[in-house]
């Protein structure tokens, strides 16, 4: 009894010594929370007093157990309980400071401004590498938890080492998941895409919503949804067009007859993209890109500073050209010739002339 009653004593007061210390930290982790570093974003050093109620106890607990007079498989029973405890809290708290450290990094960069590549380069390394770090802590987390109870260790070992098989057909059946995931640390680092980035896959026009560690989420223009593995972007070709800037060039393509006035067009052009909230002030190019034997070719060449306002501007630009053209030029519109001989036009009208 009295050994039942010592060892009640030393965990009580154990965990009230780890109790201590955690009230002890709280002091300093809210003087923390009201330095200025963090007062700039919207990051609490506060949320990582949840793990620490448990990492301070379990931790003086553990360290006091040797003085424990329990039977031996009660001993061990407990010792175990209170290693699954620590190694979930010191789990805890890592998650919390990996999410911690994110917020704090990405809360100084604002991706939905124009000029956002920078941000947007920051939010894409950030985010894979959290997830990358969060699936680690997990493992590893499982593994240390495995490990403290002897059967499933010795299982795991004994497949380890008679059934090689096993492991050579899950790598294969693994396959895919392990190239997206590599290909996920590829993306991370090189960063073809980013997030918020405009591309063209498969024939779809949108933009980089989510960057997964399997899986990348692109919004297309009418708000569905491709979900595309990760690999795709390091096997196939695809369509940036905010790899390097946000502004891109706009192109429309007009026909007309060879009696078009073209400096007329181009001066048309210019007015409209002066006129014009989409227009970035930079491009203005009006050519004449082909002949055929019955129209040309007019191409307007424009440019805006994303993609979306460079839509919004073509098609503002090529309806009123063709307006310019029907109430101004309409004889410039393209239209098919006929060209018929004197003898012909006798005889079709019994020789009364033409």
């Amino acid at each position: 009894m009295r050994d039942w009653l010592f060892s009640l004593i030393v965990i009580l007061s154990s965990g009230a010594a780890g109790m201590v210390i955690y009230l002890v930290s709280v002091p300093v982790i809210r003087k923390l929370d009201k330095m200025s570093f963090f007062g700039e974003v919207d990051v609490r050093p506060e949320w990582i007093k949840g793990p620490l109620r448990l990492v301070f106890p379990s931790f003086i607990i553990l360290s006091a157990s040797v003085f424990l007079r329990l039977p031996e498989d009660i001993f061990s029973a407990f010792v175990r309980l209170m290693n699954l405890i620590f190694i979930a809290s010191i789990s805890w708290l890592i998650l919390r400071i990996i999410h911690l450290s994110r917020d704090l990094i990405l809360g100084r960069y604002d991706i939905s401004v124009k000029d956002n590549l920078a941000a947007r380069r920051v939010y894409t390394q950030i985010r894979v590498v959290e997830r990358i770090l969060t699936v680690g802590v997990l493992l590893f987390t499982v593994s240390f938890m495995l490990m403290m109870f002897p059967r499933v260790r010795q299982m795991g070992v004994s497949l380890l080492a008679s059934a090689g098989i096993i492991g050579i057909i899950l790598g294969f059946a693994a396959q895919k998941t392990l190239g997206n995931i590599v290909a996920g640390i590829q993306i991370a680092i090189s960063q073809p895409i980013r997030l918020d980035d405009v591309v063209i896959v498969e024939n779809e026009w949108g933009w980089i919503e989510e960057i997964n560690l399997i899986y990348v989420v692109v919004r297309i223009w009418d708000l569905r949804r491709l979900v595309v593995p990760i690999s795709y972007f390091i096997e196939h070709p695809f369509q940036n067009w905010t790899r390097t800037s946000a502004d891109i060039l706009g192109t429309v393509f007009l026909y007309a007859d060879y009696t078009v006035p073209v400096d007329e067009v181009r001066k048309e052009l210019t007015r409209i993209l002066q006129n014009s909230p989409h227009w970035d002030k930079k491009v203005d190019v009006l050519q004449v890109t082909n002949a055929t034997e019955r129209t040309i070719e007019l191409r307007a060449l424009m440019s805006a500073v994303d993609s979306p306002s460079a839509w919004d501007l073509r098609c503002e630009v090529r309806e009123k050209l063709l307006e310019f053209l029907q109430k101004n030029y309409p004889e410039s519109l393209p239209k098919a010739r006929v060209a018929l001989d004197k003898a012909t036009c006798e005889s079709e009208t019994g020789g009364k002339g033409t």
